[in-house]
């Protein structure tokens, strides 16, 4: 039987709004005989929407099981996880410490701003000093970690993290031949194969560039060895939270002709990159594929169309 949540955070889930599977229709998909439906985890909550909560939910569960008052983690000036996790931390009546890459500009971004508005500690660290920090992947492994602490890793990218990702394919209420998905840390991705069937094929798309240690960070999170997914690293457009003007251009069309807002970090290279590989006819004929839209519109406020 499954174990329930801690009441806090059942309390806070009760909020939050199931997400609908909308069908895109485009003389694209049409012309390839494509059908092509959208996870709409960007509606799931206004705050904490996507991949972000899904992650953050069974991991939040553990530190407030062991008795944590205080969440830890690392992230951009326009972190999604971090954006996520502060908000949720005050909800819970927890402390959030952020370990921000880099140093501060001469204001806060509008991230980092609310940030502080939820009541995190924001503690700049060094480039070098961030890439260190990305080895510590236990809830307790970061050194000097204080007493009732707790660790979150990059992206919230911890084993249990994969629970919550998992819960998106038991809402998934149509049959489907492709899972598609936005790749960071990859751990959403293994959320999604370890729970998919089989006979599905899963997909992800890197949003950084060299991302080929993605595969055996995501085979090395995932229970057990699965043979139907792979990692595409072809759109990453310059690397992580770069973009061109053939990104921008291709979202503003998207958005234009189906009134669905995508990101330029995520989910809008995976839209992006499928459409090529469509339109390449790179994907067969006949396929009904879903893709999952995981949220960070909140970050799109770094950018400019």
């Amino acid at each position: 039987m499954k174990k329930p949540l801690h009441p806090a955070l059942s309390k806070i889930e009760n909020i939050f709004r199931p997400s609908p599977l909308t069908q895109l229709r485009h003389p694209l998909l049409e012309q390839h005989h494509i059908e092509l439906w959208l996870k709409r985890d960007d509606l799931l909550h206004p705050i904490v929407s996507g991949n972000k909560w899904r992650k953050l939910k069974y991991v939040l569960d553990h530190a407030l099981s062991i008795g944590s008052n205080t969440l830890v983690s690392m992230g951009g000036a326009y972190s999604n996880h971090l954006h996520a996790l502060a908000y949720v931390g005050r909800e819970l009546g927890l402390k959030t410490i952020g370990l921000i890459r880099g140093e501060p500009g001469p204001s806060l971004t509008p991230t980092l701003t609310d940030l502080q508005h939820w009541g995190m500690e924001l503690r700049f660290v060094s480039r070098t000093d961030y890439r260190l920090l990305r080895q510590y992947r236990d809830c307790q492994a970061l050194p000097d970690l204080q007493a009732k602490q707790y660790w979150l890793p990059e992206g919230g990218a911890q084993v249990s993290a994969l629970q919550g990702v998992a819960e998106i394919v038991t809402e998934l209420d149509i049959d489907y031949d492709m899972l598609c998905v936005p790749c960071g840390t990859g751990t959403t991705l293994a959320g999604l194969i370890s729970a998919a069937p089989p006979q599905v094929s899963v997909i992800g798309f890197a949003a950084l560039k060299n991302a080929g240690f993605l595969i055996n960070d995501v085979a090395a999170i995932l229970p057990q060895q699965y043979n139907n997914w792979q990692i595409n690293l072809d759109y990453h457009f310059g690397g992580f939270a770069s973009t061109t003007v053939e990104l921008m251009t291709f979202i503003e069309d998207f958005e234009r002709q189906t009134a669905i807002e995508l990101d330029p970090v995520y989910t809008g290279k995976m839209m992006f990159g499928l459409f090529d590989l469509i339109a390449k006819q790179q994907i067969k004929s006949g396929q009904r594929i879903i893709a999952i839209h995981t949220g960070g519109l909140q970050g799109k406020r770094g950018f400019t169309c």
